[in-house]
This record gives structure tokens, sequence and C-alpha cells, in this order.
């Protein structure tokens, strides 16, 4: 085992390298300057946009701010935002908490929803309560985030008037204590059940296709041949073989908590660092975008790394391998 984690750990750090590279690469390649942008948009001068590109080594070639850049990494320092001149860490850590919080509950929900619909309708398929589930999951996958967003704002915040529209907390009270927690639940209801509803078609199909899979191996026609209670077969053999996928896709929407859910956040103006990402986007604050992306791939590698240790844990098939 210890060989075996050894080896995934040193290919997650090649694969951060990489994407480290490749991210650099395309962002310097993209249209737009941000001296430009910095020196503001009511007719700067070309005297204070060049002056803006010297001072952040903007002029000079790509191998020589590339090299720069991974020192300064290496230095633990992700550089400053052009926008907000801070430290680019400080902004990350500033706009990650909310990120975590939405989208890591929204994922959990959503692989306990889907994963016990398609459980079931896996165990009974062709039942009318599977072709039910399968109905309502092809329909929300068809759904775009934001469009899910948008309906639930019309109808539970401005027909009904039920749950709040945007933002983390309400700004004209100021709760504390246990107030402060059912402000932030209440605020996150509507973008929650937003991501819940786009994430358990995937779950759901998924589960199914794996437990109808496993259902039809040959070991689970022997245990019956021999006796063995459906439920037991169920619950001791096809359960455990049926989650190693949906772990795998878990892990992945997992990993990127960290910036998966950047279109509902902007629909529902929640202070994460989806939103951050993509203001950074437009203002062509690179330094702040590569330390966002740098996380992502730092997260799914980690990520990666857990789920594997997961399956050698659950299939000793590849412990021995």
């Amino acid at each position: 085992m210890k060989k075996y984690l050894l080896k995934r750990i040193i290919s997650a750090l090649a694969i951060v390298a990489v994407v480290v590279l490749i991210n650099f690469t395309i962002i310097k390649l993209a249209p737009g300057n941000p001296a430009r942008i910095m020196a503001g948009f009511d007719n700067p001068s070309q005297e204070l946009i060049d002056a803006l590109t010297v001072k952040y080594g903007l002029d000079q070639p790509f191998h020589v701010q590339f090299y720069r850049y991974v020192t300064t990494l290496l230095h633990g320092d992700m550089g400053d935002s052009y926008l907000y001149n801070q430290p680019v860490a400080q902004l990350i850590l500033s706009h990650i908490g909310p990120s975590l919080l939405l989208s890591g509950v929204s994922a959990v929900l959503a692989v306990l929803a889907g994963g016990f619909l398609g459980l079931y309708a896996g165990k009974n398929h062709g039942a009318v309560m599977d072709k039910v589930f399968s109905g309502v999951a092809y329909v929300l996958n068809a759904m775009p985030s934001f469009w899910v967003g948008i309906m639930l704002i019309l109808i539970f915040a401005s027909t009904f008037k039920l749950l709040p529209t945007q933002g983390m907390v309400d700004m004209r009270a100021d709760h504390e204590g246990f107030a402060y927690v059912l402000d932030v639940a209440r605020h996150m209801v509507l973008p929650c059940l937003t991501l819940v509803a786009v994430q358990i078609p995937t779950y759901f199909r998924i589960t199914k296709s794996s437990v109808m899979q496993v259902m039809a191996e040959d070991f689970i026609t022997t245990f019956r041949v021999t006796g063995m209670s459906e439920g037991k077969i169920f619950r001791k053999y096809v359960f455990k073989n049926a989650i190693l996928p949906i772990i795998t896709i878990f892990g992945i929407n997992l990993a990127y908590v960290v910036a998966g859910s950047t279109l509902v956040e902007i629909v529902f103006s929640w202070p994460g660092i989806g939103a951050f990402m993509y203001r950074s986007i437009m203002m062509r604050d690179y330094n702040v975008l590569m330390g966002v992306y740098l996380i992502i791939a730092i997260s799914v590698a980690l990520v990666m790394i857990v789920v594997d240790l997961i399956y050698a844990w659950l299939d000793p098939r590849i412990r021995y391998e």
C-alpha cells in the first residue's frame, strides 16, 4: 500500500506541475491587456499603460515571466492581484469559505439523494417508481443550473416571498450566534437546491446502471441458486460493488467545490470564489486566475489520491496489483 500511495503522490505532483504550465500559457495567450484595464476606460494615457506594463513585468518575454512566477510560487507566494492590489492567497482565502459551504453541502445532499434513488431504481428496474425517477432525472439533466436558479427565484422569492434572492446574509440585520446561522441557512436554500437538482441526475444514472450491471453478474446468479436471500445479496455484494463508480464521481465533484458553482454563485450573488473568479476573468487579473486554477488542480490531485485509496480499501484486487 505504501508503494501504491507513493506512486500516486508522484503522479499527482507531476500533474499539478503540468497544469501550472498549461494554465500560465493559456492565460498569457488570451486576448486583453491587464495594464489597459487597470489604467481605466476613460481615455487612459499610453504613458500610464506603459508604466503599469513595466511595473507588473508584463513586458518581459514569456519564459522570463514563467520563471518569475514559478520561483515566487515555490516560496509560497502566489503574487498580488492587479485589480485589488492585495496578495492572491489572502483574496482566495476570503472567498473560499462560502464556496466550500455551498458546494460541499450541495455535493453531499446530491450524492445521498441521487445514490439512494439510483439504488432503488436499479434494484426495481422496470417498476413504476423507476420510470418516474428516470423521467424526472432526464428532465433535470436537460436544465442548465442558471435557469433552474432563476426559476426558483421567481417561484419562491418573487412570487411567494418565502426566501431571499441573493447574498449570504441579510446586510440590514446584525445577526449573531444561532440567528446568524439561521440567516445563512435561509440564504443557502435556493442556491443549494439548484445545485442539488442539477447534480442528482448524474448520481442517479450512474448508480442505477452500476446496480443493474452488478446484479447481472454470474456470481450474483450463483448466490441466488444457493438460496441466499435477495436482501442479503444486495446488502453484502451488490451495494459494495455498485458504489465504486459513485465514489469516483463524488470525488471529482468534491474536488471542484472550490470553483464548481460559478454560474449559481453569480445568479444568487453568493460571495464565493466562483463569482470572484468570473470577475477576475473579465478584468484580466492573471495572478488571481492562476492562483484559483492552482488551488483547483491541487484539490483534484488530493481528492483523486483519497479516492484511489478508498478504491484500494474496498477492492482488494487494486491493492494486490
